[in-house]
Parts: C-alpha cells; sequence; structure tokens
C-alpha cells in the first residue's frame, strides 16, 4: 500500500475517527485504525466494539491495500507535521513509513483481517431529520445521561422517533431533560431506542448547525448516521428506559422568571461554600426576588439574593446546586421560567417563551 496525501487533508478524517479508539484495550487491534487505499479513495475506521466511525477521502493512491495503524501515533505525527506539508505512507512487511518534510516515522502494523467491522446493521426503518435539529435537541439533554450507573439503561440517551417530531430523553435518576424538535420524519408510529454515552459524546462532534437533512438508520441493535463522507455506527442499549413523562411536574403553578446569567453567576457563587458532598443549595422565594443560600459543615455560609419576577411568597426548597446550574446553562435562552407545585417537588425548567426544552431537577432535603 502506498499513497501521498496533504496533512490538512488526511487530518480532517484521522480526527474524526480517532475519538472513538480507546487508549487501553483488550485487543491490540483496537488501538488501531484500519487504513484502506482503493481505487475510490482512502477509508479509515476505528472502532471500541460499541462505536465505529468511517470517514473517507477522494485521494488518488500509487498502491491499493489495507492495514491497521496505531491510531494515536498517526494521528500526532501528522499533527505535528508542519502546514502544507505532503505525507508518504508506504507499508511493507509489517511496517508503515510515514514521510513528511524532512521527517520520517516507521510505525508496526497489525493485519486487516485482525481488525472488527460492522458490516450489516439490518437496517429495519429509516428516518430524515435536519442535522442541525438532532445536535440542539442532543446538546439540551445529554449532560443528564447518567455515567457508569448500575441502571445501565440510564447511561445513554433516548431518541424517540415521532411522525413529525423527534425527540431526545436522557436522566440520571436525580435530573431529567427532554427536547422536541418539530418536523417530518418519516416514521410510522414512535420508535424508541437507547443509544449509549459514548455514541451520543461522539455524535455531538460530528453534528454542526447546518439545515442538511441527514439519513437516520436504525436495526435490531444498531443505529447508523451518513454524514457528507463520514458514516456513525453505535450499539443500541438493550433495556426499557424509564416513564419520564410522569417525573415531569404537573400543575407547576408557583414560577418565577428571571435571566438565565444571572441566575447561573449567582448559582456559582453560593456554589462555593455549599457541602462539598451533597453540594446542596436552599432557594427561599419572596415576591420579586430569589434568596440561594448555601453551608457547608464548617458552619460557612453563602447568601446571594436575584430579583426575579415572581408573586411567590414564603416557599423554600433545597437542590443540587450542580443540577440547577446545569440545567439553566444547557437553555439557549436570555430569560428562563422556574416552576414548582410545592416545597417538596421537582423544578421544572424551560425557556420563557419556548417550552420545546424542559429540564427536571429532583429536590433535596436539606
Amino acid at each position: 500500500m502506498k499513497f501521498s496525501v496533504q496533512r490538512e487533508t488526511i487530518l480532517k478524517p484521522l480526527m474524526q475517527v480517532v475519538g472513538v479508539v480507546e487508549r487501553r484495550q483488550t485487543l491490540p487491534v483496537l488501538s488501531n485504525l484500519l487504513v484502506t487505499a482503493s481505487d475510490q479513495g482512502l477509508e479509515f475506521i476505528g472502532t471500541d466494539l460499541e462505536v465505529e466511525m468511517r470517514a473517507r477521502i477522494d485521494q488518488v493512491v500509487d498502491e491499493t491495500g489495507e492495514v491497521t495503524i496505531p491510531a494515536r501515533k498517526l494521528v500526532d505525527i501528522c499533527k505535528a507535521l508542519p502546514d502544507g506539508a505532503t505525507v508518504d505512507i508506504t507499508v511493507t512487511d509489517e511496517r508503515a513509513t510515514i514521510v513528511g518534510a524532512r521527517s520520517r516515522f516507521t510505525l508496526s502494523t497489525l493485519p486487516a483481517t485482525e481488525f472488527p467491522v460492522i458490516e450489516d446493521v439490518n437496517v429495519s426503518r429509516s428516518v430524515t431529520v435536519q442535522e442541525s435539529d438532532l445536535k440542539r435537541i442532543i446538546d439540551r439533554t445529554a449532560f443528564a445521561m447518567a455515567n457508569q450507573d448500575v441502571r445501565y439503561y440510564l447511561n445513554g440517551l433516548l431518541l424517540e422517533l415521532h411522525p413529525e417530531r423527534v425527540r431526545a430523553v436522557a436522566t440520571d435518576g436525580h435530573r431529567l431533560a427532554i427536547c422536541d424538535a418539530l418536523g417530518e420524519t418519516g416514521s410510522e408510529g414512535i420508535t424508541q431506542m437507547i443509544i449509549p454515552r459514548k455514541g451520543i459524546v461522539e455524535l455531538q462532534r460530528l453534528l454542526d448547525d447546518n439545515d442538511t437533512s441527514i439519513q437516520m438508520e436504525f436495526g435490531p441493535s444498531h443505529v447508523r448516521v451518513t454524514l457528507n463522507d463520514c458514516v456513525f455506527t453505535s450499539k443500541l442499549i438493550d433495556g426499557r428506559f424509564p416513564e419520564y413523562e410522569s417525573v415531569v411536574p404537573v400543575g407547576a403553578d408557583l414560577s418565577l422568571t428571571g435571566n438565565k446569567e444571572v441566575l447561573c453567576r449567582a448559582l456559582q457563587r453560593a456554589a462555593i461554600l455549599s457541602n462539598e458532598k451533597y453540594r446542596g443549595v436552599r432557594l427561599e422565594l419572596q415576591p420579586g426576588r430569589l434568596k440561594i443560600i448555601a453551608h457547608n459543615p464548617e458552619q460557612e455560609e453563602a447568601v446571594d439574593e436575584v430579583e426575579v419576577e415572581t408573586e411567590i411568597s414564603d416557599l423554600a426548597v433545597g437542590f443540587n446546586v450542580n443540577y440547577l446550574h446545569d440545567a439553566l446553562s444547557f437553555l439557549d435562552a436570555e430569560t428562563v421560567t422556574m416552576a414548582f407545585k410545592d416545597p417538596n417537588s421537582s423544578c421544572l425548567i424551560s425557556a420563557h417563551d419556548d417550552d420545546s426544552a424542559r429540564h427536571v431537577v429532583m429536590p433535596l432535603r436539606l
């Protein structure tokens, strides 16, 4: 195998696929990228057996072939070469020689036959969504995913496909995030699938705020998204997502409206003296103002007062300050609304003039 390519041309696809490659692998070949040179151009594949990323570029090659090359080393070498350099890669006798500018590197390789590739997703359903819509609903909800929870179905994000909308839902049991994007999807009925955290993180890196339509294909255990010259494939989590609608507070008629940035900064200040373990703060509401109070075991106290629009009188409720801050900061709005039912109920947070994204935070007993 032999080809020459501009540094900037090869660097983009390499950066797209290298994110899925784990630094520590049980199989040595999973630390490598599968590089294929053919008459159709160059293709790079990275996988961790759960998520697979493919990127290709149109490039004339001198000699066709395929091999696996250490992923991080290949990327680091290309990044370290000077701008505009031509990268020459030649593979012979289980060695890959990389020449760029006045630098020369020799890397060990592994046979392409050892590389596990997801060939067939067994597509049973296909839907069309706008790239910007998919990015928006994932960005507004992914922060609420669980991380290494024993309830494995929470360690991911639920995509719910309706004929006229697509919905993203994430929860870790303490907070919940829901976001809708309206638009014809071509879906028949309602379909639910849970994409694992790793897949969502990689998908977030790929998506842009483009108004282009992208195809999402689903099989019994995989999802595949094709974006220009990049193909993302992920296993789905086999589990039943909780009945999340029952968690959204109904009849939360005690509300306040305020500036998102002002509220976020006040929460950050109060968090400085909150309990490091429970991260609790108490919200005390009076007409026209919100008081945020934090205590810690050292008997220290932080009190921050914010002007808000509210008629609530004598309501006090506790929350994890980090969860409140996240729920507010991941809303794309200048003015936000926080709604309560009573001192023991969850807080429903949304943009003041748009409820397509709704965030729920469970109360904390202080």
